[in-house]
């Protein structure tokens, strides 16, 4: 791993800060920022979000997934407990804290909304930072690639269509047309932009795969970078709300923080269960504890607002995020001997 990627967690709580400083120290700078939106997209989150994701596209090769029949446990455990398990668990735990456990301190108004965020986290599992983890773990990159790869031609249908039922169910109104644009803008179109790319190379270079690898490891600092600044951004706009309420961002990394664990142990169980190698095994159970929250960040500002609770809840999603994952990582390495090989 290169620098940014060994010392994340430092760059992000570094990014968080600044972020906060930025936004108490030039706040009308920020509210300009918060204003450039397009059909309730905002355009300086919608191009770095599109550098962070970018890169990790270009590497997905969906011409993997014809290798599925060889080693099918971890796929299935991947997909069963991403869209049949995760979604569920997660607005389960948001409407116990807001609507329960939490209601004497908090309004249930702001309530709805942090519960919109986690839903939206919990129906967005991970695309980019899974090949970190990955790595992190000695994961098989070609089966990673293959779970990553199934994901997003899943999500490609099922965000939306699960995301809606979830707010439904929590009686919150779903604009159709911004949920499908942010779908379309940060999964569809860089999807096909990075199999564009990928093929380009691919054949300019006579099938050279290390063309390939050169390409994206170019591009890595800029994803780190897009997202560190992303982090910055996203902190400069919440920065009075978090730095009044610094009680509340505890209050929602708690189900949060509940949520990657519960996760991260189901799905590891069950590949032990099953008898899953641990090459496999780690990056199935990361890649449902992990959250794309890129696009659960984007899909919750362009419904709610960049000021909103729903977006406050998925960017805190970010701040626990790493180092959860970080912890996970540790865990997967020391157990390892206990999988088959």
């Amino acid at each position: 791993m290169g620098l940014f990627e060994r010392w994340l967690s430092i760059w992000v709580a570094l990014a968080i800060l600044a972020g906060l400083g930025l936004g108490l120290v030039a706040p009308n700078a920020f509210a300009l920022l918060a204003g450039m939106e397009v059909a309730s997209v905002n355009l300086v989150v919608a191009v770095l979000i599109w550098a962070m994701i970018y890169p990790m596209m270009v590497a997905v090769d969906f011409t993997s997934i014809r290798d599925l029949a060889k080693r099918p446990k971890g796929l299935i455990i991947t997909l069963v407990v991403n869209w049949l398990i995760k979604p569920f668990t997660m607005a389960a735990l948001a409407v116990l804290f807001f609507e329960h456990i939490y209601a004497s301190l908090i309004d249930p108004a702001e309530a709805r909304q942090y519960i919109a965020g986690l839903i939206l986290l919990g129906a967005a599992p991970c695309t980019a930072m899974v090949f970190v983890w990955s790595q992190m773990t000695k994961g098989d990159p070609a089966y990673t690639l293959v779970q990553v790869s199934a994901n997003d031609l899943v999500m490609v249908v099922a965000f939306a269509p699960i995301v809606a039922l979830l707010l439904g169910v929590t009686d919150i109104s779903v604009p159709w047309s911004t949920l499908l644009l942010s779908v379309m803008l940060y999964v569809v179109v860089p999807l096909g932009a990075g199999w564009l790319t990928r093929k380009r190379i691919v054949t300019r270079f006579g099938g050279d795969l290390h063309a390939l690898d050169t390409f994206i490891a170019r591009l890595k600092p800029a994803s780190i970078l897009g997202l560190l600044a992303t982090v910055v951004l996203l902190f400069a706009f919440q920065a009075g709300t978090i730095v009044a309420q610094p009680a509340l961002i505890a209050l929602i990394a708690v189900p949060i923080v509940l949520q990657s664990y519960g996760i991260f142990a189901l799905g590891y169980g069950a590949a032990w269960a099953w008898k899953v190698p641990h090459a496999i095994a780690a990056p199935c159970a990361l890649i449902g504890t992990s959250n794309f929250f890129e696009l659960a960040v984007a899909v919750a500002i362009g419904l709610f607002g960049l000021s909103s609770g729903a977006a406050l809840a998925t960017v805190v999603g970010v701040l626990v995020e790493v180092p959860v994952m970080l912890s996970l990582v540790a865990i997967a390495n020391r157990t390892r001997a206990r999988f088959p090989e």
